[in-house]
């Protein structure tokens, strides 16, 4: 390692991360153990493996039905980890393990996860759930602020706004499923039976939560094209069901019927969000899950978001995890587009030398101020010291790689450094834009 390269990992290591994605709950339910079997299946150490090394235990081997069993409720700690340990050893040097690794280090002081240190780690599992622990973990992981997209609320009214900040959910808005009317319904007590009442749903929650949101986000991208054309509202309002069993008239809709209702719902909410100085944040890329992946959608991406793009030209967007595996394609929308900005979260795990690459390449292509380096996306706390442990590192060997080519001076990437891992995002996600945005 070079003078250059020390430099430059001390810099990266005391600049603060503004971490831009998590999906946390709140800490009261983690310290009330409440099973939920979304967002808490268990209460133990295997709850740190939920997102996503979980995920690579099964693609590494591990059949499903004992997956379900490791994050259940029910087993005891070293059976749990007698189902893993052969595939443990497999997936050990991933992204997402390597992140679990850093944070049995950091968190709990231990090297690595074997028989020997099972049972200590799952007794400080315990002692580290204690009052207090999210803001402890995130401040030695060196992070001053989360944004957490809510799997619980559209919008959640956090008990922490000093260190989260909340999105609003319009995927429960515009997608149309069951679950969805579902949602609503248990949020508002509303069941809307025409288009019109639909939107004033919409409607409510932007004007109650507008002024409180950092963005909007959606992850429709799991279930569909992001290709959301133009639809008149005479037609959404003809394909909105207008009788009490709307959900079964959803059903019924063919394909092509349901992604107008969709696009238009979704168009509706990107209106709303640009009215309320909210950026829209986007997942782009690879998916969460395992077997269940359409390639060819996740490849069309980035194609199908310059229509969006073009269309609402004032509203800011935040295309996240880098588009992976496509993320030329990002560089090159983030590039072109004054209103597209490319967020890292997730991306440092699901592949850190992609990150690496990637950072180089978008630096020396695209204006600096069009990217955010961190968000963890996690459900559990514990896990975002890791994955900040594996972004800071990928982030010192992109700048002291570009340092030692020389496309970049020594001097330049302190500053760079600020911008990147913090700045861009205080200045683009600012409070008082939302606050003027909401005004009457």
């Amino acid at each position: 390692m070079t003078d250059s390269d020390r430099q430059i990992a001390q810099w990266v290591e005391e600049t603060p991360f503004v971490d831009t994605h998590e999906h946390l709950i709140e800490e009261s339910q983690r310290l009330s153990g409440a099973i939920h079997p979304r967002t808490l299946p268990c209460d133990d150490w295997a709850y740190l493996f939920r997102s996503y090394a979980a995920e690579d235990l099964v693609v590494a081997g591990l059949p499903p039905a004992d997956l379900r069993r490791f994050l259940g409720p029910d087993l005891a700690s070293q059976e749990k980890y007698r189902l893993i340990a052969p595939y443990w050893d497999r997936i050990r040097h991933t992204g997402y393990a390597q992140a679990l690794r850093h944070t049995f280090r950091g968190v709990y002081g231990e090297d690595d996860l074997t028989a020997e240190s099972l049972p200590r780690i799952a007794e400080k599992y315990r002692e580290t759930v204690q009052p207090g622990f999210y803001a402890r973990i995130l401040g030695l992981a060196n992070i001053e602020g989360c944004h957490v997209n809510s799997l619980q609320r559209i919008f959640m009214e956090t008990e922490q706004p000093g260190l989260l900040d909340h999105d609003i959910s319009i995927l429960q808005l515009c997608r149309c499923s069951a679950a969805d009317f579902a949602w609503v319904e248990a949020e508002t007590g509303k069941r809307p039976t025409t288009l019109d009442e639909w939107l004033e749903v919409i409607d409510f929650y932007f004007a109650t939560y507008g002024a409180k949101a950092v963005a909007v986000k959606s992850q429709i991208a799991y279930s569909r094209a992001l290709d959301f054309e133009p639809v008149t509202k005479a037609h959404a309002s003809r394909l909105f069901p207008h009788h009490a069993d709307r959900v079964g008239a959803l059903h019924a809709l063919g394909p092509e019927d349901l992604k107008a209702l969709q696009d238009y719902l979704f168009r509706y909410c990107v209106g709303k969000a640009g009215e309320c100085g909210l950026p829209v944040k986007l997942h782009t890329g690879v998916l969460a899950g395992f077997g269940v992946m359409q390639l060819g959608r996740t490849h069309s991406n980035a194609a199908d978001v310059c229509r969006l793009l073009q269309d609402f030209p004032e509203t800011r967007f935040v295309l996240m995890h880098i588009g992976y595996p496509y993320e030329h394609e990002f560089i090159a929308l983030a590039k072109h587009y004054p209103n597209a900005a490319i967020d890292m979260c997730w991306a440092w795990i699901i592949n850190p030398v992609a990150g690496v690459r990637f950072l180089k390449e978008f630096l020396m292509a695209v204006p600096s101020n069009k990217i955010f380096t961190f968000g963890g996306d996690y459900v559990a706390v514990e896990p975002i010291y890791g994955h900040a442990f594996v972004a800071r590192r990928g982030i010192a060997q992109a700048l002291s790689q570009l340092v030692a080519e020389g496309w970049i001076a020594l001097e330049d990437t302190r500053d760079l450094i600020e911008q990147i891992m913090r700045g861009n995002a205080r200045r683009f996600f600012r409070k008082e834009y939302r606050e003027d945005a909401a005004r009457p």
